[in-house]
């Protein structure tokens, strides 16, 4: 097979399965079987791509698997897909996440139109990750609103319209600072070559612009990622979408759609605007910060378990934030890692939660007492990721926050220092709250909830699996995304980026 043909299969599978899933619908069964084979094969996909990516092209050059056809050159359309070693983890998490999502979050109401929604939202994300075109990339960024919008709005909880409508309304709101930083962008790069128009991303990276037109774009790209990651202040749609989303929905904005915005913060937003970065550094790492302390602050305090996890992915996004804008290559890679590590670790949290919530048909922390009695491998598996999720050394959290940490105290030590009391805190909220969920004598109906079913275990054990490996032996991960951000730091550097 050519190797341009690998990315454009990894958009069409999750298409073509959407629509025999929807083809198939009426027969009872059928569209959730269709579905599981195209996310099979979507895995085996990824698999085989991460096996056969060198991210040693020519020399430096570290994109993988690239084509490009120009659709129409006056309107600056094309098809332009590649891999590098950012994108390349992303593309895995994509298809896992959508894999045990629907092995370990069936939702039967619908099931032909819910499983087509999240094979489309796969099809989306994936055209985001893949896209070597600043334009293509805004189309398949904008396309992910519609799947999600109507699987929160037809499948989630009671407050489901509210959720929907906020995330949409926020998310098509910041959409809008990107558009139009898309077209300056193109249109700017277009007057300065007296060319064709075009978005290619290594055209748009070699742009010349002053520094007052870079800082605006930036803060317009900053604006759109930063509610899609989030990053506070601009966070608030996430908590009452991840708790009313039905459990496949949360985890794939948790796990999948929040890393949108971390990776277009740094492709585009650091990747093309470097003469913005010093400047606009000390203000995104402020917000980072407070998200993280914020973040904390509020899972302490919250009554369920799904805010509690939507406010910890708050404090982990923005973690992610300080990695990328601390303006080491340390840092950077840590927050790339972080970005794949916290996916997985946030697919365990919301199985199990959505787990436990099929049982006890709650998720608020009060109604849930003692279920480590009946529950035992749930509450070992839940302690797993919980471990991972505060960086217990020798899982994979404490890899990714150890190198943003020390690559932070390397440039930035203050904002460094604060970006440690998050950690601190993670294992405040999240002890506390395994402690109110798992301990004490189960009394009512908790003492009567049946454990961690096999097929739970099975749907769990590639989460466990990836959380142990990764925190012993992250090599083979760190080696491929090594070169990629040495590529983007070898163009931001003269910026004031550290090698």
């Amino acid at each position: 097979m050519h190797s341009s043909l690998w990315l454009t299969l990894l958009i069409v599978v999750p298409l073509a399965g959407a629509l025999g899933s929807m083809l198939t619908r009426k027969i009872e069964g059928r569209a959730y079987a269709v579905a599981v084979v195209a996310a099979s094969v979507e895995m085996v996909l990824t698999l085989v791509i991460a096996v056969l990516y060198n991210n040693h092209i020519a020399g430096a050059q570290t994109f993988d698997f690239a084509t490009r056809h120009v659709l129409s050159a006056p309107f600056g359309l094309a098809y332009d897909v590649a891999l590098d070693g950012i994108s390349l983890f992303m593309v895995v998490l994509c298809a896992l996440v959508l894999l045990l999502a629907l092995l370990g979050a069936r939702d039967k109401r619908r099931e032909g139109e819910f499983v087509s929604w999240l094979l489309l939202l796969t099809s989306f994300t994936m055209g985001s990750f893949v896209a070597h075109d600043f334009l293509e990339f805004f189309i398949f960024f904008e396309l992910t609103l519609v799947p999600t919008y109507f699987i929160v709005s037809m499948w989630g909880g009671a407050q489901r319209a509210k959720a929907a409508m906020k995330f949409f309304i926020y998310t098509f709101t910041g959409s809008v600072f990107l558009f139009a930083g898309v077209l300056y962008l193109g249109f700017l790069h277009q007057h300065e070559t007296q060319g064709a128009l075009t978005f290619a991303y290594s055209a748009l990276s070699a742009t010349s612009m002053s520094h007052g037109v870079a800082v605006w774009l930036f803060i317009a790209f900053a604006i759109a990622f930063a509610v899609k990651a989030p990053i506070w202040p601009l966070h608030t749609w996430s908590p009452i979408s991840y708790a009313e989303a039905p459990t496949a929905g949360s985890i794939e904005m948790s796990a999948l759609l929040a890393k949108l915005g971390s990776y277009g913060l740094l492709r585009f937003t650091i990747g093309l605007l470097p003469l913005a970065f010093v400047t606009m550094r000390p203000i995104i790492l402020t917000l980072a910060v407070i998200g993280i302390l914020y973040g904390s602050a509020l899972a302490c305090v919250t009554p369920d378990l799904k805010r509690l996890v939507a406010y910890s992915s708050l404090a982990q996004m923005s973690f992610i934030t300080l990695g990328l804008m601390a303006g080491s290559k340390i840092a950077m890679v840590g927050a790339v890692l972080l970005m794949f590590n916290h996916g997985v670790i946030t697919i365990g949290f919301f199985l199990i939660i959505g787990f436990v919530e099929r049982r006890r048909a709650t998720a608020t922390i009060k109604d849930l007492s003692g279920l480590q009695g009946p529950m035992p491998v749930m509450a070992a598996l839940f302690t797993v990721v919980m471990l991972a999720s505060i960086g217990l050394p020798g899982l994979s959290g404490f890899v990714s926050e150890y190198l943003i940490l020390i690559g932070t105290f390397a440039t930035h030590a203050w904002w460094g220092v604060f970006g440690a009391f998050g950690v601190v805190a993670a294992a405040v909220y999240l002890l506390w709250g395994y402690q109110r969920v798992f301990h004490g004598r189960a009394t009512g109906a908790n003492a009567e909830v049946s454990d961690a079913s096999t097929k739970e275990r099975w749907v769990l054990a590639p989460v466990i699996v990836l959380i142990i490996v990764l925190g012993v032996f992250p090599h083979p991960v760190l080696e491929r995304i090594s070169p990629s951000v040495q590529q983007l730091i070898a163009h931001v550097a003269p910026a004031g980026v550290s090698k």
